[in-house]
């Protein structure tokens, strides 16, 4: 079944690798919703690091995946795949998409969509999946972190870690972050971090050895990669748990201390969320029903939107976004 689905819409194309320039509106069939998918009229869609980096050309889309940026929007259901019975014509939903979000109509798998929570707007419900699926599966499920636990959440200003902190403090527990600027460290004070760290005026392992009276922290979520490797295994405690989740400054450690890793019983781990499956990426989406929705309905730990832009500024965006200087999220508004 569908509404009145025009044949063709507006999507960002990506002729070719290279700088946020080489976008531009093109006009594309609209997708068609598979068995076990939906078809979403796009109101917002969020930008993301991956989306820079495919952008780029140095993170294509898996085989399977539309090519067209964007992996996480909000909108109205218009057409529901013949295996769907969890949503119905009409109703509005926020997606982690598998790609496609930057366009006026994008497809995702029935599982991978969530309600609005109550009082939210497109562009608040579209701030939502592709960070706090991030955060809950790195952080929460598997008891990474565990309720009393001490966390170091790097980037602390970004979308991702923002929603990192907001959720640590909302479950109990002691949050510190690094952050570049005054302004980055009021905005994760706020959120809830007991310390936000200037990395540019303190060494945050040395810090933090002074914040947990030599202990360390329990859980350090990290972006950054290698050049924080061998600071963020000294700012550990005792059986601590470095979770990596991106490596924008490098990938490559030439060398650590694999005794200090042995003796303190150090668990080094990570993931990325776009290779996951359908089937992981739903048993996320129902845990943060089950667990957050009730939260973000109550009104607490909403996403932080820093700007949105109309999806022909999308360029724009895109420059924000490399340029670092933003605290929260950047969107887009799609339709109106």
């Amino acid at each position: 079944m569908a509404l009145a689905i025009p044949d063709t819409m507006y999507c960002v194309d990506v002729p070719q690798a290279g700088e946020a320039d080489v976008m531009r509106l093109a006009t594309v069939a609209v997708p068609q919703a598979k068995v076990d998918e939906v078809l979403i009229r796009v109101m917002a869609a969020g930008v993301n690091r991956p989306d820079v980096l495919q952008r780029k050309g140095a993170y294509p889309p898996p085989p399977s995946a539309s090519p067209v940026l964007g992996l996480e929007v909000a909108g109205e259901v218009v057409a529901v795949g013949t295996q769907v019975t969890t949503w119905k014509l009409g109703e509005r939903v926020c997606a982690l998409t598998n790609g496609g979000g930057y366009a006026q109509y994008a497809v995702a798998p029935a599982s991978q969509c969530l309600p609005w929570p109550k009082g939210y707007d497109a562009v608040s419900a579209a701030a939502l999946p592709e960070n706090y699926f991030t955060v809950w599966a790195n952080l929460f499920q598997h008891d990474r972190l565990i309720r009393g636990e001490s966390l170091l959440v790097h980037g602390g200003s970004s979308g991702i870690g923002l929603t990192a902190i907001q959720l640590a403090h909302e479950y109990g527990n002691t949050v510190y972050t690094t952050v570049g600027n005054a302004d980055k460290q009021a905005a994760c004070i706020k959120a809830g971090a007991r310390v936000a760290i200037d990395y540019k005026q303190e060494d945050f392992a040395l810090r933090l050895q002074q914040l947990t009276d030599g202990k360390g922290v329990n859980v350090i979520l990290d972006m950054v990669g290698a050049p924080y490797f061998q600071r963020n295994l000294d700012a550990l405690a005792v059986e601590g748990r470095l979770v990596q989740i991106s490596v924008m400054l490098g990938a490559k450690v030439e060398q650590f201390n694999l005794v200090q890793v042995m003796s303190r019983r150090l668990v080094i781990t990570g993931s990325t969320l776009r290779p996951r499956t359908t089937e992981q990426k739903a048993a996320i989406a129902s845990s943060l029903y089950q667990r957050l929705w009730p939260v973000l309905d109550a009104g607490r730990c909403a996403p932080v939107i820093y700007k949105a832009f109309d999806l022909s500024e999308v360029a724009r965006a895109h420059a924000l976004m490399e340029s670092s200087l933003h605290i929260g999220k950047i969107m887009l508004n799609v339709s109106h």
